[in-house]
């Protein structure tokens, strides 16, 4: 492709010309100046951008999918072969674009024919049905901005495994906040009529694991939903298209994806998820299981891991904070290794069971910290330390960490993970 080129110039005209001639004159070239302007706009990401932009025909409308300028490199992070992990720390906001939404997939990204994919709605019903997807679309649609977390997010951080290199993607990059568009279950089971009884339900996925999650009624007729759209578009592949359950508030891997059947039932269905999987070992023996709920949790993605500051002086501390028990209520700063803590400023907007941003004017002298934040949810939940979740569940977990993350800026500069 060809390279910007700046447009001939027009030689300078001495007579007047009417607005009606100049318009015209406009409407008459319209098509041949909308041809040219897309032969002199072919930029690509790897060419740069010209010295004066005003002097430059820019690129014209039309592409398939909106492009990001050539200057930005937002990129996920892999982890071993079935997740990826959102940059928090190189986005703003509390959306996450949906190409940059990590994922977590136990047998690869299924994908599914939206014109033969149906959804079961079975067992203790009243009237069994098989929806398709015209059929779901049809039922009264809501939209909600709600986080997801895998509850494998900081596995390493339950036995202090990780590297001082550790960024906060690869760390807390299991989490992101999106706009979920579907349709309420509580809407789905009224229309089949739940039997008196029915206390649990098997979603089932469509993917090559067949996952499945027992999920109880009372979550279902709450706030769960089918959701088929994600921030204003169908969901991407490995994001569950063209239909997926969600949970607001419950850990991932009970939020469904390529749904396909739920079963009513009266008990939990111990499906090997829910036995072998996503529980917790205590240090008494036992084993925790059905954790659903994701407790209050902040991190502070700038400075964070990775990143260097310039030199001493003003720095605003800035980070996310979350909680599947709903509204981020407070979060606190420590600038000196959790000796003091101070109020951090939350942006608006502050909902419940969604990202939350924070900020903190802080100036540093130039010495060895540890900054660390500590998020308080609107039901007096406070974030807890590594120190005192290990205290209480020991180390025999990966999943469901929700301790404080602290960062190590040392005098150069850099920012360590200060678990490691």
């Amino acid at each position: 492709m060809g390279k910007y080129q700046e447009p001939g110039r027009s030689a300078q005209r001495s007579e007047r010309i009417t607005r009606r001639q100049l318009l015209a004159g406009a409407f008459a070239t319209a098509g041949g100046l909308t041809a040219t302007a897309c032969r002199r706009s072919s930029l690509t990401a790897g060419q740069g951008a010209p010295p004066d932009p005003t002097k430059v025909q820019g690129l014209p409308p039309g592409d398939a999918a909106g492009r990001r300028s050539p200057f930005v490199r937002l990129t996920r992070e892999a982890g071993w072969t079935f997740w990826s992990y959102t940059p928090l720390g190189n986005i703003d906001g509390i959306i996450t674009p949906s190409d940059l939404h990590y994922e977590v997939h136990h047998a690869g990204a299924a994908v599914v024919d939206p014109n033969r994919w149906t959804l079961t709605i079975h067992g203790m019903v009243e009237r069994p049905i098989v929806l398709n997807l015209d059929d779901l679309r049809k039922f009264p649609s809501l939209s909600r901005i709600v986080f997801l977390e895998c509850s494998g997010n900081s596995p390493v951080s339950w036995r202090s495994a990780g590297s001082p290199q550790d960024t906060v993607q690869n760390l807390v990059g299991l989490t992101s906040c999106s706009l979920w568009t579907g349709v309420a279950v509580s809407t789905l089971l009224r229309e089949v009529g739940v039997k008196a009884g029915a206390k649990w339900a098997l979603a089932e996925g469509s993917d090559a694991a067949v996952m499945t999650r027992s999920i109880p009624i009372e979550k279902l007729m709450s706030d769960a939903m089918v959701a088929y759209g994600q921030n204003g578009e169908p969901l991407r592949i490995a994001q569950g298209f063209p239909a997926r359950l969600l949970l607001p508030g419950w850990e991932g891997n009970t939020n469904i994806k390529w749904l396909r059947r739920l079963e009513l039932a009266d008990a939990p269905f111990m499906h090997k998820e829910e036995t072998g999987s996503y529980t917790d070992p205590m240090p008494d023996g036992k084993v925790r299981q059905f954790t659903f709920v994701i407790e209050a949790r902040s991190i502070i993605t700038s400075p964070s891991g990775g990143q260097t500051l310039p030199g001493p002086g003003f720095c605003e501390i800035r980070g996310l904070a979350w909680s599947g028990r709903g509204r981020i209520n407070r979060v606190e700063v420590s600038t000196d290794g959790g000796g003091a803590w101070l109020p951090a400023t939350l942006d608006e907007p502050v909902l419940p069971m969604a990202h939350t941003r924070f900020r903190f004017p802080w100036k540093w002298d130039g010495r060895e910290v540890v900054i660390e934040s500590r998020a308080i949810d609107e039901t007096g939940y406070v974030q807890p330390t590594r120190a005192q979740l290990v205290k209480v569940r020991g180390t025999g977990s990966i999943y469901h960490f929700n301790g404080i993350q602290p960062w190590r800026v040392t005098p150069d500069g850099k920012v360590t993970n200060a678990i490691a």
